[in-house]
């Protein structure tokens, strides 16, 4: 990563190299943080981030759902999030909002910890997400369950849900493969270690709804409504094992991930084992909502 810019930590901005914490700083010990993952594009009208609303009301969500009071307005995250981008000079970024308990008293309950707040974005490169871009990602399904929604609340961007999602991210590596899919509880499809996860059959589109355990993803949300907007049907159903490896296409969806084709499962080739054409539609016509060449999606843009 190039320490590039400057990272917004409690209402100043800090040189990258400065932005530091304690080593007993709450979060670090009981995963008592909540975040997001945002994109800023570099679009033929400028530097545009994309649903900024939307993270931010996820955001803040995400600690209520935790009981943790953000110190700062809405309006301040977003302006620190649009000083930030504008301080380190980036066109476009990853862009991550932070909110943890900080360093004050340590064990298990938290609340006499002030809750710190950074913003930090740097340089965005394609890595890990590669996979099913250009050629279909191979997944594994994870002997890792997905966490019940009675244990934590998953509708929450916590620190606490991805140490779940990353023991599958890593069996699925090092056996080999490009991504996990995740299975709940009742043995239902779920999602992959970061993205939403869409199948395909006879051209009828279906995702896991929320009640599935999943992330309610923004990129999900607006492949949605773009597939919906194109005259398309998508239903949000849960997706067993079987619809999982007999669907002609799967795809992913995820703020880091875009849209990404799955075209093997464990062992199983998906459809004719190449990314889908409905799957390679979805990503064009992404790729035109972020770069502002969708007016009907113009909306989703603020412009830095």
């Amino acid at each position: 990563m190039k320490e590039v810019g400057k990272i917004w930590m409690n209402g100043k901005l800090v040189p990258f190299k400065n932005a530091r914490v304690h080593v007993l700083t709450h979060a670090l010990h009981y995963s008592t943080s909540i975040f997001e993952g945002i994109r800023c594009y570099d679009t033929p009208n400028g530097s545009a981030i994309f649903r900024l609303p939307e993270h931010i009301d996820r955001f803040f969500n995400s600690a209520s759902l935790y009981g943790m009071k953000i110190p700062y307005s809405k309006k301040q995250i977003s302006d620190a999030i649009i000083k930030t981008i504008k301080a380190s000079r980036l066109k476009q970024c990853y862009i991550r909002p932070l909110a943890y308990y900080g360093y004050g008293t340590m064990g298990l309950t938290p609340l006499k910890n002030k809750v710190d707040v950074s913003v930090s974005c740097w340089e965005w490169k394609m890595g890990e997400s590669k996979a099913g871009k250009f050629s279909g990602a191979r997944c594994k399904i994870s002997k890792w369950i997905r966490i019940d929604s009675r244990s934590q609340p998953m509708q929450a961007k916590s620190a606490a849900n991805y140490s779940n999602a990353a023991l599958a991210r890593v069996e699925a590596l090092k056996a080999g493969y490009d991504e996990a899919i995740m299975l709940n509880n009742k043995g239902h499809v779920a999602e992959g270690s970061a993205e939403n996860i869409f199948v395909i059959k006879n051209g009828k589109i279906t995702t896991p709804p929320l009640s599935a355990d999943i992330l309610n993803g923004i990129t999900r949300n607006s492949v949605i409504q773009m597939i919906k907007a194109s005259g398309k049907k998508i239903s949000e159903k849960n997706i067993t094992v079987k619809n999982l490896l007999s669907a002609d296409e799967i795809f992913m969806t995820g703020t880091a991930a875009e849209v990404k084709s799955v075209t093997r499962v464990n062992r199983t080739k998906i459809g004719n084992g190449e990314i889908g054409s409905i799957t390679k539609e979805l990503q064009n016509s992404f790729m035109d909502v972020v770069m502002g060449k969708n007016k009907k999606f113009l909306s989703w843009l603020k412009f830095v």
